[in-house]
């Protein structure tokens, strides 16, 4: 069965992932740092794993699989995630493949890189209506997808 893996933290469409999964009677795991208040559905499961420097991300590496779809803005997490086959899905909505994970680990590394010598100072753009839009449209497309597997 699919499950969608959320990277809760700092994720900007929670309700958007409750939607679709709700529609598709789909298990969900919010896995986050701390305790979350929100989303409640029977079909949530929110796991606060601790302070620890990655441990959310730890924590769904080694439970993810071929089948299911994950929720991050992580790249490393990404990476780990499409090695073991999973669906990749960024919050605005980019979808992360193994065509594409190489790449945004390379932009990942060159941006800190700048950020780091101080060549960038401001952070990532602003998230917008588009960018909740086209996640709708591709996590219904990736849920889809994925129950065809």
């Amino acid at each position: 069965m699919v499950r969608i893996f959320i990277d809760a933290d700092a994720c900007p469409v929670k309700d958007e992932v409750v939607r679709v999964a709700a529609r598709h009677e789909l298990p969900m795991s919010f896995v986050a740092n701390t305790w979350m208040r929100d989303p409640d559905h029977y079909l949530a499961e929110k796991i606060a794993v601790g302070n620890d420097l990655d441990a959310a991300d730890k924590w769904i590496a080694e439970r993810v699989a071929a089948a299911d779809i994950v929720v991050t803005n992580d790249i490393p997490l990404a990476r780990l995630c499409v090695a073991k086959g999973a669906l990749v899905l960024r919050p605005n909505g980019t979808q992360l493949d193994g065509n594409s994970i190489g790449m945004a680990v390379a932009a990942r590394d060159l941006t800190q890189h700048l950020r780091d010598t101080g060549a960038i100072t401001g952070g990532p753009a602003a998230f917008t209506k588009a960018d909740r839009s086209r996640f709708l449209d591709k996590l219904e497309s990736a849920v889809q997808a994925c129950k065809r597997r």
